[in-house]
């Protein structure tokens, strides 16, 4: 009777054992859908997140956007690079940043990879009429020589 009962034992172990094993596997859609989601996480993780910077433009080339502007109410000058992916609008319409000029109220979405910040796109509202007359008029203005004493 004991080596029965102890067969009896030793048989609900193992198939125990065995079934326990065998839940702990993961199916092959389990494991495609694992696979998945880690490489959504990859991919979350190598795209910077999206800013914005709202100002006036100083200056602005084919590559390089300067814009100047107040956060967190200091005053603030930002250099954006600017490639052929960048969406630039001024008046609602597609431009390139040799149509922005100085003077010119800008809001940009801009990311940061490596310390260099990359313009996403550029929302151009053109500067008003008194603006740019007076950014005219500081360019046209020559330097004085400075008086000897």
């Amino acid at each position: 009777m004991k080596k029965l009962i102890a067969t009896c034992v030793a048989v609900v172990f193992a198939v125990g054992t065995a079934g326990m094993a065998l839940a702990q596997e993961k199916k092959p859609e389990e494991k495609k859908s694992e696979m998945k989601s880690d490489t959504k996480m990859e991919k979350k993780e190598k795209k910077p997140a999206a800013k914005t910077a709202k100002g006036a433009v100083k200056s602005a080339t084919s590559d390089t956007l300067v814009v100047g502007g107040k956060m967190k109410g200091k005053d603030e000058e930002w250099t954006f690079g600017v490639d052929a992916k960048t969406a630039i609008k001024k008046g609602g319409k597609a431009s390139t940043a040799a149509d922005v000029k100085a003077g010119d109220s800008v809001q940009v979405r801009y990311t940061e990879d490596a310390g260099k910040m990359m313009a996403q796109s550029v929302m151009v509202k053109a500067a008003t009429a008194k603006k740019a007359e007076k950014m005219d008029k500081m360019d046209k203005m020559e330097p004085k020589p400075a008086e000897k004493k």
